[in-house]
């Protein structure tokens, strides 16, 4: 199964699959929160999450994300934040997405629950076991492919919150409104015990509501390429 069939049919599937155009490229996270002292005004935390969440090594991002008219996306990313990570992205109407991304080369396995729903296959059997190789430079938004990098920057208006717990940890609120994003609200939840780590990223709007946590910070990675007898290139991939 070639990837360009993958490109093509992600984008054209379901609102759902929107949602993650917009997850992939960042956008529902591309603002994050911080916290330090209790004097700090809300700007101040989200300029120290950002550099904290920055000169991270890795991280484990997991995103469910909800269209206002039905269908889930969920993706649960483990990133070096530079060229190294996996990512496995779940969609409610049928079908997951696996990737490897190993500098400048990725690895996609679709599972079969995927294909049949999507290429509309009948009579398969059997788990789909195989990876695609691509060039990573040929991932596009809505293809099901995740990014490695984050750009952990600020924007908006933040305002701070309550004080509420994420995974264990203290954290504070910080509310962020964009004037760009009429009806849509993010809701920053920001570590205040250690380090000022992101721990929750939450958007609500009119469209869909999106759950972004981060966790696994700083944690060894262990991300190997596929080995070759199970991996098929796109190129050599039937049409």
């Amino acid at each position: 199964m070639p990837i360009s069939y993958l490109e093509a049919r992600v984008r054209t599937t379901t609102t759902a699959t929107t949602v993650l155009t917009c997850l992939l490229a960042g956008v529902l996270v591309a603002g994050c929160g911080g916290e330090t002292g209790a004097g700090a005004s809300a700007d101040e935390l989200l300029e120290d999450a950002n550099a904290a969440m920055r000169g991270l090594k890795s991280v484990r991002v997991d995103t469910t994300s909800t269209a206002a008219k039905g269908g889930t996306v969920t993706n649960r990313l483990v990133t070096d934040l530079e060229g190294r990570c996996t990512a496995r992205t779940t969609f409610s109407e049928g079908g997951s997405l696996e990737q490897i991304r190993m500098g400048d080369t990725d690895y996609v396995r679709p599972d079969r629950a995927y294909l049949e729903k999507w290429k509309g296959g009948k009579g398969a059997t059997g788990e789909q076991k195989l990876w695609i190789k691509s060039p990573a430079d040929a991932a596009r938004p809505g293809d099901g492919r995740s990014d490695c990098t984050r750009p952990f920057v600020s924007f908006g208006t933040a305002k701070k919150g309550k004080s509420t717990r994420v995974g264990g940890r203290e954290a504070v609120e910080l509310t962020v409104t964009d004037e760009e994003d009429r009806g849509g609200t993010y809701t920053f939840s920001v570590a205040t015990e250690g380090e000022p780590y992101l721990l929750r990223a939450v958007y609500e709007g009119t469209e869909y509501d999106t759950t972004t946590s981060f966790g696994g910070f700083d944690e060894p990675l262990d991300i190997r390429a596929p080995e070759p007898d199970q991996v098929v290139d796109a190129q050599d991939a039937p049409r």
